[in-house]
């Protein structure tokens, strides 16, 4: 059974930092890329960053570059998403999401907020 669990949300002042993690289970990790998702109050899920089964291909959303990193450590099983110079919209449920032949797999999210 395919499983994602997020972890390392929390609260956060601006210009802050956090580093989320996404540990999965039930499939080869090292197969498939891993993107991270959020949703802030009031908005739809919005893309945030991927990263590619293999190598070092990322993208990253415009709002988040030059701000976020996304980067994996498959002997972990693990994806990470640090996030350095926090801004108040940066607010919201953080997703783990990974394709699986045509199927998305979800995590239960960790919230991050930011707030002075």
């Amino acid at each position: 059974q395919v499983q994602l669990v997020e972890s390392g949300g929390g609260s956060v002042q601006p210009g802050g930092s956090l580093r989320l993690s996404c540990t999965g289970s039930g499939f080869m990790f090292n197969n498939y890329g891993r993107n991270w998702y959020r949703q802030s109050p009031g908005k739809g899920r919005e893309f945030v960053a991927s990263i590619i089964n293999v190598g070092d291909g990322t993208v990253y959303a415009g709002s988040v570059k030059g701000r976020f990193t996304i980067f994996r450590d498959n002997s972990k099983n693990t994806v990470y998403l640090q996030m350095s110079k926090l801004e108040p919209e940066d607010t919201g449920v953080y997703y783990c999401k990974t394709n699986i032949q045509s199927l998305a797999y979800w995590g239960q999210g960790t919230q991050v907020t930011v707030s002075s």
